[in-house]
């Protein structure tokens, strides 16, 4: 019997293949007597021993596909479970006390977790979380439980999870993974923005994925309507493979579009560029005839490693999507973690509302050494290609003044010692808080610059949590408190002869492309799989009549009589 569930359509596309349970097994266990000691000890053994063999896999495959600083974590997991001073006790303790080797091994991991954790030293700190990891996996293998491991997948499938973070989604090989659905998300939690950035189809916020799709079932995810079928009937499989083949026909009449300009239909220019996460986003940007980087999350040389990348490391990575994109412009955002981006070596303070708090550039001035290190890495690299500088969150003047002056301090010291920088980068903000769009006509005076983030604008704007899908209808791009402020930061930008791009969701999203063409955007940046979508869009609108269209839906009332006064112009 076929079961649909609905959910939020994240990613276009469809998917059609065995689901994987990307879940956290139970790994619970208790107290037990055994008869024989040699027993319990050949099937602890042999569970290390499986363990070890698992961690060289996965170790090899990080190196090949990571490079090496990602292969160093599994490094430091095969020392742990080769590491006689740990497993000697656990055996002791199975050979004196009679005990089963789950409870043995528990008992005695915990014990080196609680001492580890409660040291100074910050290596030691680390250890305890790879003692954790290398646990669970021993654990596993005497419980006969599988612990799921995105990297390791060889089959066609699509994912199954109640969310996927940053680090699983990295980890996911393009290859066999055609899609995955979730319980929880919105169209602008991370997983969803990765999910188009490796043009997946995704249906996020399904609300119960996880409790109705078992490993092995059929599924099929309607990325395009939000819909996931669960043990499709052979009927709706031949149904969804032509809809899939006939997706991948308009797409093909997209991909003529790749070395146009993009240009409305009266002859308006404007520029279409697109968000990266890494240097190996580059090739999906020329693929898709990307005019530009609108938006590049540094955030994710940070992620998935154990320490702090270095200022070289951080170089060769700009310099990499500099050289790459052959002196089109680049924007790098400069760090923006916390929220629901964590690193575990950083140890942050846990807060009751981690959006509106200690984050992104609030993060970089206080923890300068970071944002130093970063800004010379980038102003390194400024001479290989068509740099500019944003800094994320900004919400007074006061600060993007304190970080262009450390950027300013930064320069004068490499220009000192010999090394080369622009003369040519443009420095400019983000504009996510409203008090920041509120006040864009001061800002303009100083910045070269705006980008508008309207995933984070529309969720402080609207006072809803954009990751909590229980008010995801509260996530409304069109409602016409989001237009005008966008619109008063275009207007300020012009005023004062800078210009105003849009790195959010919103700059792809079919609804908005009409309402910012009139409202004067300059620059779009979105997922690199919808710019030629977006580009065959615009090249059929005329400038002119979208001004008069935007123009008239800002005295709307509704979210909904925005998108019906759209969808019958457009028609």
């Amino acid at each position: 019997m076929s079961t649909l569930l609905n959910g939020i359509a994240a990613s276009n596309g469809i998917a059609i293949a065995k689901a994987y349970r990307l879940i956290e097994p139970d790994l619970s266990v208790s107290k037990q007597t055994i008869e024989s000691a040699e027993e319990e000890l050949s099937r602890f053994q042999s569970a290390v021993e499986t363990s070890k063999s698992e961690l060289q896999k996965i170790r090899d495959k990080a190196e090949t596909d990571l490079g090496a600083d990602k292969a160093a974590i599994f490094d430091a997991h095969l020392l742990v479970v080769s590491d006689p001073e740990m497993i000697g006790p656990i055996e002791e303790k199975i050979k004196s006390e009679s005990i089963n080797a789950e409870f043995a091994l528990k008992d005695t991991a915990d014990m080196f977790i609680t001492m580890f954790e409660q040291m100074d030293n910050e290596y030691m700190k680390e250890r305890a979380a790879d003692i954790r990891d290398v646990t669970k996996r021993i654990l596993s293998h005497l419980l006969g439980v599988q612990i799921p491991n995105p990297s390791m997948i060889q089959e066609e499938v699509v994912i199954i999870a109640e969310d996927l973070t940053p680090s699983d989604t990295a980890q996911l090989n393009r290859q066999f993974v055609l899609g995955f659905t979730t319980d929880i998300g919105g169209r602008t939690s991370h997983s969803a923005i990765m999910a188009r950035s490796m043009e997946i189809p995704a249906v996020v916020g399904t609300k119960a994925a996880t409790s109705s799709i078992q490993n092995g079932d059929m599924v099929i995810v309607d990325g395009i309507n939000g819909e996931v079928h669960i043990n499709p009937t052979p009927e709706l499989i031949n149904k969804y493979q032509e809809q899939a083949a006939a997706y991948e026909q308009q797409k093909a009449e997209w991909a003529k579009l790749v070395n146009e300009k993009t240009v409305s239909a009266d002859g308006h220019h404007v520029e279409l560029g697109a968000n990266i996460g890494t240097p190996k986003d580059l090739e999906g940007v020329v693929n898709n005839g990307g005019e530009a980087i609108g938006l590049y999350r540094t955030e994710f040389l940070y992620m998935g490693r154990d320490q702090l990348p270095t200022e070289d490391e951080q170089f060769e990575s700009y310099k990499a999507v500099l050289e790459g994109m052959k002196g089109k412009p680049v924007v790098v955002r400069t760090l923006d973690i916390g929220g629901d981006k964590e690193l575990p070596y950083l140890d942050l303070p846990k807060e009751m509302n981690p959006f509106l708090g200690y984050r992104a550039i609030r993060l970089c001035l206080d923890q300068q050494d970071i944002f130093r290190t970063q800004l010379r890495a980038l102003l390194r690299a400024s001479t290989y290609g068509n740099l500019k500088i944003m800094f994320p969150m900004i919400a007074t003047l006061g600060e993007f003044r304190q970080a262009k002056a450390i950027l300013e301090e930064e320069k004068q010291k490499l220009v000192a010692s010999g090394t080369s920088v622009s003369e040519e980068i443009e420095v400019g903000i983000m504009v996510e808080i409203p008090s920041t769009a509120v006040m864009a006509d001061t800002f303009a005076k100083e910045v070269d610059f705006f980008s508008i983030g309207t995933n984070d604008l529309i969720q402080y704007t609207m006072a809803a949590d954009r990751m909590n899908e229980r008010i995801s209808y509260l996530y409304q791009p069109y409602n016409p408190a989001i237009l005008r402020l966008v619109k008063m930061v275009i207007d300020a930008a012009h005023k004062h002869g800078k210009w105003a791009g849009m790195c959010g969701e919103m700059a792809g999203d079919e609804t908005a492309i009409p309402l910012l063409l009139g409202l004067g955007l300059d620059e779009f940046s979105m997922s690199a799989t919808s710019i030629l979508k977006a580009r065959s869009l615009i090249s059929k609108l005329s400038k002119v009549d979208m001004a008069t269209l935007a123009e008239s839906v800002l005295d709307l009332d509704t979210n909904e009589a925005v998108m019906e006064a759209v969808n019958k112009a457009i028609k």
